[in-house]
């Protein structure tokens, strides 16, 4: 294809016998990958690249159909800023490790890890799947942390060939050349490197602190990762005994941490209770002096007013802990379940005896023993009542977190430092969001960080920490000086890997080293994905040259809930490491709900699998309903819109072909022959003609600056409704003309005529083709290669602009198409009414339109007439002043004054 002068030159292929959309996919996947239509092409202008920083799926099982959608939103502005001229780099990565896998991999094979046992090579899993059914801990085989990496990659490596499967068949315009895993070489060179920097400006920490931890997996949980559930349990009232053995009220929903209190909180402008600060009570049945002291955070009207703090049972406790400078009592141990020691603070005989009795129990059997003995002690007021409390959980878990105090690593994010904290706020102003109230969920989640981001994880299938510690004399890490390796040796394995100036042999032993045992969260290293792709910090000339064409990236797109996770950890990487945003734009998609509006998820079980809608309606298809959201708002799983999807993208084969064939015969060519077209603007000669082009002008315009914006939406209804007017009026309009047919009279068009209406009519399906295209890829592609047969894909060509279009129109008003289309929906109603075929001739018609609307239907009079088979007279009136300014009356309302049928053709009978 060739726009100069916005002529444009088509070599027309010959056209099928038949079209359909199946097939097609497998067809042009084929096509695009031998031709490398989507390959990045290294352009080193960093103006002429837009680099998309795509979400790495969670490699855990099977995508659903919520991924299909929002990662077609991905695709849309892709393929429109490629066509807008751009280099696009649009790689795709999978997040393969972290707990979703290790969970996936135990339930899978049936295993579990057992640091303490040795690797075996000849290991074989006791399964090969056990179909989605969750095996017991106890049911699992033990076996070592390689044996068990091992099986992970194994994994991941074959749902990986089922994901790209998926995204090629959807159609996704990915360079699977820049394909990246999160667990590959690459990646963790990244996240090692970036820690290490981090640890060498003081933005990276290690502290022992109380900290939200999983007792299911094991593992520390950072403020991100939390889910607030309602939980239900039960209100004790418990009295705690002054000197004198009065007592005093608590209600508590955790009796079972009584042997961890470390003082009673009020409200310090509780009346009730200002008598008491300063005084000691005893706590029951451990006989253990605690304060009585104030605080802002206690809450005058929940239970008694007056709350014991544990260490700790959970996160106000933490902060009673901190600014009061309490001590410490820990008894939950990290597997959920009380210590076996009986701590020192506890002195009483008794209460000795006890807590004997709970050691070593999960919380639940102990809160039985403890409410037992208060019962017997007379320190329980009354039953336990029901309640039903908020409570923390880790987002992939069953159980509430408990607070363990743990040595563990941070991030600075803003937590802990206001400096830091306004920094972030403003580059979330500077972002662009689409759309933009999802700014506000960024500035709530900063403006409510009440820690740094913990990034270490007491799990195996990650990154581990570049690190080792100096073992002392005794036996015992310094943890307070980590050894580091140099930048050159990453990555590394510190387990298998040995700091400079030691060897093997010096592992674990006085004098030597041991090894970092945490692995890095999976958002640690999900939060560097556009270091990862843009090759940052790389040695070599091709890395610094991708960087420095493609970072910082113009897109991220991602779901709307993990902005306090993937969106903001990404910010505070690029904020502390390359000073800039990582990106200029960020794309917030909606959830998926089912037919009752419920957010699809695996735990609900009403997941879709993307396979099926595409293999039933066609990737196409599937990409139309997507598209037809809004960015940011959740949508229905609508099968009729995929239909309709179905319907748009056979439209289009099925309009193309029949104006391609238009003149094949002309000009000594059979339809199913080759030819060559030439459609010339200045061909366009007839006010009909015209008015659909000023409509396409005006079409172009508008779907282009909605994808500017990041309105695919809008410019996908903008586009597709002039498409179905294009084709249910227009074409049918002109058809005549097109194949310069005698009107009823006997009366040929001019060439003129017949150029004009041919020539719009390439033009339009043309341009069709090309706004099209990032909507419908495989159609598009498909009637492309019958217009411009060697000019290469439709993906490459350039997206449609309004100059040729607006020059075809000579200053045509788009209305006259739309008055045109109205008087002849009119002439179709007098025959549908009097139930006769659409191919009736009409003797005399009388229409009335609004002054304006006669006008433009006297300027198309000739195509209405052939179009509704007017063979006599046919009059024009204005409607009368006052029914055409009443309110209700449409604007471009047609009406039958009068009107008379000859006779319905005879039907000719069947062969």
């Amino acid at each position: 294809m060739t726009e100069g002068n916005s002529i444009i030159n088509a070599q027309l292929t010959p056209l099928p016998d038949k079209v359909g959309v199946d097939g097609l996919e497998d067809k042009w996947r084929a096509v695009w990958d031998e031709d490398g239509t989507y390959k990045f092409r290294n352009t080193r202008d960093r103006k002429a690249v837009y680099s998309i920083d795509t979400p790495p799926p969670t490699v855990s099982g099977s995508l659903h159909v919520g991924h299909v959608f929002s990662y077609t939103h991905t695709d849309l502005i892709a393929r429109y800023k490629r066509m807008r001229g751009y280099d696009v780099f649009y790689p795709m990565g999978w997040d393969d490790n972290g707990l979703p896998t290790e969970r996936r991999v135990q339930n899978y094979y049936g295993v579990r890890v057992d640091v303490s046992l040795p690797y075996d090579p000849d290991f074989k899993p006791p399964f090969e799947g056990t179909d989605g059914k969750k095996i017991d801990a106890k049911d699992q085989v033990p076996i070592s942390r390689k044996n068990f990496i091992e099986l992970c990659e194994k994994l991941t490596a074959e749902d990986e060939k089922l994901f790209e499967a998926l995204w090629r068949k959807l159609g996704l315009s990915i360079d699977w050349s820049q394909t990246y895993h999160t667990i590959g070489q690459h990646p963790r060179r990244v996240a090692q490197k970036a820690f290490l920097r981090n640890l060498a400006r003081g933005e990276a920490y290690q502290q022992d602190a109380p900290g939200l931890w999983d007792v299911t997996f094991q593992t520390a949980v950072a403020q991100a990762e939390l889910e607030s559930r309602e939980y239900p349990g039960f209100y004790h009232k418990v009295a705690f005994r002054f000197e004198d053995d009065t007592p005093i009220y608590i209600e508590t929903t955790r009796p079972e941490l009584l042997a961890a209190c470390t003082s009673l909180i009020a409200n310090p402008n509780d009346e009730r209770y200002k008598q008491y600060f300063g005084q000691e009570v005893y706590s029951p049945l451990f006989k253990v002096k605690v304060p009585i002291l104030a605080h802002p955070a206690a809450e005058m009207d929940k239970g008694a007013g007056i709350a014991m703090c544990c260490t700790f049972g959970d996160v106000t406790d933490v902060e009673w802990w901190r600014d009061l400078k309490l001590p410490t009592r820990p008894i939950i141990q990290r597997n959920g379940r009380i210590v076996m020691d009986t701590p020192d603070w506890i002195t009483d005989p008794a209460g000795r005896e006890v807590f004997a009795e709970t050691a070593g129990k999960t919380t639940f059997s102990a809160r039985k023993v403890i409410v037992d003995k208060l019962r017997e002690s007379g320190d329980l007021d009354g039953e336990p009542t029901p309640t039903k409390r908020m409570t923390n959980f880790y987002e992939k878990g069953d159980k509430p977190l408990e607070i363990v105090t743990s040595r563990q690593w941070y991030l600075k994010n803003g937590g802990t430092d206001a400096k830091l904290n306004a920094e972030l706020i403003e580059r979330g102003k500077e972002l662009n969001f689409h759309p933009d109230f999802m700014r506000v969920r960024y500035e709530n989640w900063v403006h409510g960080l009440n820690g740094d981001w913990l990034i270490s994880r007491q799990r195996f299938f990650g990154v581990p920490f570049p690190l080792w510690y100096p073992v002392n004399a005794s036996g015992e890490p310094d943890y307070d000086h980590p050894i580091t390796p140099s930048e050159d040796r990453l990555p590394i394995d510190p387990a298998i890997d040995v700091p400079e100036g030691y060897d093997e042999s010096q592992r674990d032993v006085p004098g030597g080293f041991t090894a970092e045992k945490d692995i890095m969260d999976t958002w640690a290293t999900s939060s560097l994905t556009p270091q990862i792709v843009t090759h940052w910090a790389e040695p070599d000339e091709a890395s610094q040259a991708l960087f420095k064409s493609t970072f910082p990236m113009d897109l991220r797109p991602q779901g709307q809930d993990i902005i306090r996770t993937w969106l903001f950890s990404t910010v505070d990487r690029a904020h502390l490491e390359n000073k800039c945003l990582p990106w200029a734009h960020a794309t917030l998609s909606g959830w998926i709900l089912d037919p009752d509006h419920k957010k699809m998820s695996k735990s609900k079980g009403n997941v879709v699998v993307p396979k099926e809608p595409i293999e039933k309606f066609g990737a196409d298809a599937v990409r139309y309903w997507a598209a037809a959201a809004r960015l940011g708002l959740d949508a229905t799983y609508d099968i009729g819109q995929m239909k309709i999807g179905r319907r748009l993208a056979i439209k289009l084969l099925n309009a193309t072909k029949f104006a391609l064939a238009i003149g094949r015969e002309d000009e000594n060519h059979h339809v199913g022959e080759a030819a060559e077209a030439s459609w010339n603007p200045a061909d366009v000669t007839e006010p009909l003609d015209r008015a659909a082009m000023a409509k396409l002008a005006l079409v172009v315009r508008q779907a282009t600056e909605a994808l500017e914006a990041y309105e695919h939406s809008k410019a996908l209804e903008v586009i597709e409704s002039y498409f179905w007017q294009f084709c249910d009026d227009y074409i049918e309009l002109v058809k005549n003309r097109a194949y310069g047919t005698p009107d009823e009279q006997g009366n040929v068009p001019s060439e003129k005529a017949v150029k004009s209406a041919r020539t719009a009519l390439g033009l339009g399906l043309d341009a069709f083709a090309r706004l099209l295209a990032p909507y419908l890829p495989y159609a598009s592609e498909e009637v492309w290669s019958w217009m411009h047969a060697g000019s290469g894909s439709v993906h490459r060509a350039a997206w449609p602009v309004v100059d040729p279009y607006v020059e075809a129109a000579t200053g045509a008003s788009p209305e006259l198409l739309t008055w045109a289309g109205k008087a002849v929906e009119q002439l179709r109603k007098i025959k549908s009414e009097a139930k006769v075929s659409m191919k009736t001739p009409i003797l005399s018609v009388v229409l009335s339109a609004a002054s304006e609307g006669v006008d433009a239907i006297h300027a198309a009079l000739g195509d209405i007439a052939q179009a509704g088979r007017v063979v006599g007279k046919f009059d024009l009136v204005a409607k009368h002043t006052a029914e055409s300014a009443a309110e209700d009356a449409p604007e471009t309302e047609v009406t039958v004054e009068t009107s008379e049928l000859g006779e319905p053709p005879v039907k000719k009978p069947k062969k």
